[in-house]
This record gives C-alpha cells, sequence and structure tokens, in this order.
C-alpha cells in the first residue's frame, strides 16, 4: 500500500485490514460450538471437558494477554498481528488431525495463544494506521470480530459439513484456511511503519500493564462486565431454556443474541466517532437497557426470551464498540499495547469466573433463573465503570 494512494482510498484499505483481522480473531474459535457433538461422539468426551474445551480460548485471552504485549514493544505491530495470524491458523488446522482429548486440547490451548497475542496488537494498530479516526477504525474490527463470530455457526451447517462428507476434521481445516488467506493479504497490503521498532524509541521501553494505574483496572473491569453478560447469556440460555421446557427456542434464541450483535456492530459504522464523543452517554443508555433486558428475559417465557436475548446482544455490542476504542483513545501511543494487554487480562479472567459462579449458583439453589443475577449486577457495574471511565481525558 503506497503513502501516495487518494486519501479515500488508503483509508478504505486500512478499514478493510482492520476488518479482516477482526473476522480471524474469532473465526476459528466459534467454528468448534457446531460439531461439539461430533467430536463428543469421536473422541468420548465427557461434559466437563466439552466445557473445558469452549472456555479454553478465553482462558488463554487473559493469560497471553500480557506476553502479547511484549511481542508488540520487541515486533511492532505488524510482525505480532502476522505471527498470530500464522500461529492461530496453523493451531486451528491441527486441531483437524487430534488422535484424544489431550492433543485436541493442545492444539487449541495453541490456537487460543496465537488470537490472545493479536488482541493487545490490534488496539495499537487502530492507533498507528487511524490516529483521527480511531472510533471508525475500532468500530470497523468490533464488526469483523462480530461477524467472525457469526460465519463459522452459520455456515458450518449449511454448507461446511455437506461438502466435508460431515467431517468435523476437515471443517476445522476449512476454517483455518481464511485465517491464512488473512496472514498472506497483511503480507502483501499492510502498510510498514517508517517509525523504528517500539523497543528501539529511548522513550517507549514498557510493556508491562501499569496494574497501579487505575484506568487500566477500570477498563479491564468494565469490558469485563460486558464480556461476562455477552458469554454467559451465550453459555446459559440454551439449558434454561430447556428448563423451561422450550428447547425448540435454543437456536433462535442463540441466532436473535449474536444476530443482534451483527446488526448493532453495522449501526455503529457511520456514528462511533459521534457515539465516542458523547462520553457518559453509550453507558448511561445501554447499560440499563442491558439490565432491563436480562429482568425481561428472567420474566418471560416462550417468544418472550428471544426478544430480551436480542436486546442483551444489540445493547452490549455497542458498549463493546465503544469500550475498543478506548485503550487507543486514552494512552499514549508507546502505551496502547500495554494498557490494552492489562485490559484484556482483566477482562477475559472476569468471562471465565463470572459464568462459572453463574452456573454454580444455579446447581447450589436448583433454581434456573438465579443463573442470570450475576450477568444483572454486570449490566449495573458496567454502567458505573463506564460512567467513572467517561471522566478520563483523550491522550495527546
Amino acid at each position: 500500500m503506497s503513502h501516495d494512494d487518494p486519501p479515500t482510498a488508503r483509508v478504505f484499505k486500512l478499514l478493510c485490514l482492520l476488518w479482516l483481522t477482526g473476522v480471524s480473531m474469532r473465526i476459528t474459535i466459534l467454528a468448534v460450538p457446531p460439531v461439539i457433538p461430533l467430536i463428543h461422539a469421536e473422541l468420548h468426551l465427557s461434559e466437563a471437558q466439552v466445557g473445558f474445551l469452549v472456555s479454553l480460548p478465553l482462558l488463554m485471552f487473559a493469560l497471553a494477554a500480557v506476553p502479547g504485549a511484549l511481542l508488540v514493544h520487541r515486533l511492532g505491530t505488524f510482525r505480532t498481528l502476522t505471527i498470530g495470524m500464522v500461529i492461530t491458523a496453523a493451531a486451528a488446522a491441527g486441531r483437524g488431525g487430534a488422535v484424544n482429548v489431550w492433543t485436541l486440547f493442545a492444539a487449541t490451548f495453541v490456537m487460543g495463544f496465537g488470537v490472545a497475542i493479536m488482541q493487545p496488537a490490534l488496539p495499537a494498530l487502530v492507533r498507528e494506521w487511524m490516529p483521527q479516526r480511531i472510533a471508525l477504525g475500532a468500530a470497523t474490527s468490533t464488526n469483523g470480530l462480530v461477524m467472525g463470530g457469526m460465519l463459522a455457526p452459520s455456515l458450518t451447517a449449511l454448507l461446511v459439513l455437506p461438502l466435508t462428507g460431515n467431517s468435523w476434521r476437515l471443517d476445522l481445516v476449512v476454517w483455518a484456511a481464511p485465517v491464512l488467506a488473512t496472514a498472506l493479504v497483511f503480507v502483501l497490503l499492510a502498510p510498514r511503519s517508517t517509525a523504528p521498532p517500539p523497543a528501539e524509541v529511548p522513550e517507549v521501553r514498557r510493556w508491562w500493564p501499569d496494574w497501579k494505574d487505575p484506568l487500566v483496572w477500570l477498563l479491564g473491569l468494565t469490558f469485563g462486565s460486558n464480556n461476562a453478560m455477552y458469554y454467559g447469556a451465550n453459555a446459559f440460555l440454551p439449558d434454561y431454556l430447556v428448563s423451561h421446557g422450550r428447547a425448540d427456542l435454543i437456536g433462535p434464541a442463540l441466532a436473535s443474541l449474536n444476530g443482534a450483535q451483527l446488526v448493532a456492530s453495522l449501526l455503529m459504522l457511520p456514528v462511533a466517532g459521534w457515539l465516542q464523543r458523547q462520553r457518559a452517554l453509550p453507558y448511561l443508555v445501554f447499560g440499563p437497557i442491558s439490565l432491563v433486558s436480562v429482568i425481561g428475559l428472567v420474566f418471560s417465557s416462550g417468544a418472550g426470551i428471544v426478544v430480551w436475548a436480542s436486546v442483551i446482544g444489540f445493547s452490549t455490542a455497542v458498549t463493546f464498540a465503544v469500550m475498543l476504542a478506548l485503550p487507543p483513545m486514552l494512552s499514549r501511543p508507546g502505551d496502547v499495547h500495554r494498557t490494552a494487554a492489562g485490559m484484556f487480562t482483566i477482562s477475559y479472567s472476569c468471562a471465565v469466573v463470572i459464568p462459572t459462579l453463574s452456573g454454580g449458583l444455579w446447581d447450589l439453589t436448583g433454581i434456573p433463573w438465579t443463573v442470570f443475577v450475576a450477568l444483572g449486577f454486570c449490566a449495573a457495574a458496567q454502567t458505573v465503570l463506564g460512567v467513572a471511565l467517561s471522566r478520563f481525558r483523550a491522550a495527546s
């Protein structure tokens, strides 16, 4: 990509690359749930092992965010993202050769590491490529993340499994191919920074998150509240509907939850900059909406659950996009990767711990609706913490 490109064409190319990066960070992860019954039957997984398989990438997001910041510090954003894509693609395809549950876990572990090191690099890349349009860059990559989460679940049963003879192994290989293709596109089209690598800049020698900085904790806990609501709703809606004798609504409920995320991410594109400038408004509006939707879901039955699931999906997608823009917006350029690493470490820890506690509360009480209590608290916490975040000014 040449700097002589017309400004509009250059911006469009950068947005396309950011969108493809977002897709590549989710598509291999969400390729697993549709084929879990096939994996379960062939490798004889227990229910606990199924749960661990699904949550392992989230655990890696928390554990490997800081190593990702170190790689950004040493290698730069472009190299870190490219390496992450190659690792993700190779390990995701390697899952198809798993001979038992432990080799499947090992490949998933490596794949999660590949995605995790990309996560702190993406906000840094948004700041590096689009310093004057951070909100638009973040909204575009968010749309890619959501689209990546939609493609694999939507097309696996409809298209890929019929073409691969109903083989879950070939299916996982197929979904790894777009990530490898994105890495190739990056190598061919992504602009290289003319600045020296971060480690060579005297005033930028930090990669470890500043755990004493209130901003890091506010970002992590606010983003974590958002993630816990989204992943918790996805995890518990199926069993909750079964407890109500409405297993027939599992597909529509999950489709509405995730489809609403896609709609919200598309609507965010033209208004991302305006919404980001409103500071506290997104949290004051969509935080309470999330809380009302959780309460509405608990007090509903039948189609009402599907409707409220879509409201949860929409509201969490809006605040997700707003918060994803905050590390590059509130951090100095050389600190974006380590601020993002701290945020992702805290937030994805919340995404693992809070749903686990929610499930434990259901087990303890035997009352299905209690599984959503913690998610309601997350909605309230997101509102309060988001307003506190709005007091931080953009970095120069």
